[in-house]
């Protein structure tokens, strides 16, 4: 399919997982991309395009930070890296976005707040004010005082969120970033035969029996929430690519209408 449409979209949101501003060995946060993620995501800012990241990786840095090496098991050791790691997180956000003079915001979203109407309808004024100021706002789960997303597998490393907030901010376009080339027919890691899908039309249930679920000790998200992201931006008219995000020009490419990754058609 031709992708040259894409050249025109004018909102994007970028869904950032854990694997792709993560160190996959040691879980550390990969500075040298979070810093070119900056440049990228600043110079289509200065394009004249709106642009929303909804980032990963709190819990995976708190974690770090507070030198538990197991992946958290309880609640509340989750919370509390969460609530460490998302200060850490934005305090990087902000040093590297600010070497590009670019403005950033940090909005804290939970389950209840897309549900809610006055909620909704809030979280919607204060995206559209600070688009319109020319602000990125960045975007997590709430998960210090929310257990949606981590009691919920299926809410998948932010996977679904992302979705909800394209609708939410009536976006042209959601790009979520994996550190996997897209869609393939079966996991090119295990099957050497599997084939790359470069569009979906149709969401069925065929589509969901190829999934994997997740690998990472880090990440969350698998192939099947990435999947049901899609259903939901393609149900709101937002069309959605996965994409590698080991090179994070890939957002930019995918931008300029270029083949990347794998497109699920509004």
């Amino acid at each position: 399919m031709n992708r040259e449409f894409l050249k025109d979209k004018k909102r994007i949101v970028v869904k950032i997982g854990t694997s792709t501003i993560t160190h996959v060995d040691t879980g550390h946060l990969n500075l040298i991309k979070m810093e070119k993620l900056a440049r990228v995501l600043t110079d289509i800012r200065n394009q004249n395009k709106e642009i929303v990241v909804v980032s990963s990786g709190a819990i995976g840095a708190g974690r770090k930070a507070l030198g538990i090496k197991e992946k958290p098991r309880s609640l509340s050791e989750k919370q509390a890296c969460a609530a460490v790691g998302q200060a850490r997180l934005m305090m990087i956000y902000q040093k590297l976005f600010a070497e590009y003079n670019q403005t950033i915001a940090q909005i804290l979203i939970t389950k209840r707040i897309m549900t809610n109407e006055i909620s909704r309808q809030n979280a919607e004024n204060t995206f559209r004010e600070l688009l319109g100021m020319g602000v990125i706002p960045i975007v997590n789960e709430n998960d210090p005082v929310s257990t949606d997303q981590i009691q919920d597998e299926n809410f998948g490393d932010n996977d679904t969120l992302s979705a909800m907030v394209a609708e939410l901010v009536q976006a042209d376009t959601l790009i979520l970033l994996s550190d996997i080339d897209g869609l393939y027919t079966d996991d090119p890691r295990n099957n050497e035969k599997a084939e790359f899908i470069s569009c979906v039309e149709k969401i069925d249930e065929t589509l969901f029996s190829m999934a994997k679920g997740p690998e990472s000790t880090f990440g969350t998200g698998g192939m099947t929430t990435k999947i049901a992201a899609a259903e939901i931006a393609n149900h709101a008219g937002v069309d959605m690519i996965i994409a590698n995000g080991d090179d994070l020009v890939n957002i930019s490419r995918i931008l300029e209408g270029k083949e990347v990754g794998t497109l699920f058609k509004a």
